[in-house]
């Protein structure tokens, strides 16, 4: 069986927020993915909050990671 291994596999919400921070830069990242926790008075904190509780967004941070990785 060739399966691929998940992308997401040991990755925390908090570790793919930073990487994606570090690749892109909050400016960045604001303008690929448009949510008001990106481009106000962005933070690691603020954003985690807000992704925790809005799947389609998380869904989108998710995606964006993998594509990077």
């Amino acid at each position: 069986m060739n399966h691929k291994p998940d992308p997401l596999h040991g990755a925390t919400l908090e570790k793919i927020l930073q990487a994606l921070v570090a690749h892109f830069g909050w400016e960045e990242l604001g303008t690929i993915i448009s949510i008001r926790c990106f481009t106000h008075d962005p933070s690691i904190k603020s954003s985690l909050t807000f992704l925790r509780k809005t799947p389609w967004a998380r869904k989108k941070v998710e995606d964006l990671y993998v594509s990077i990785q």
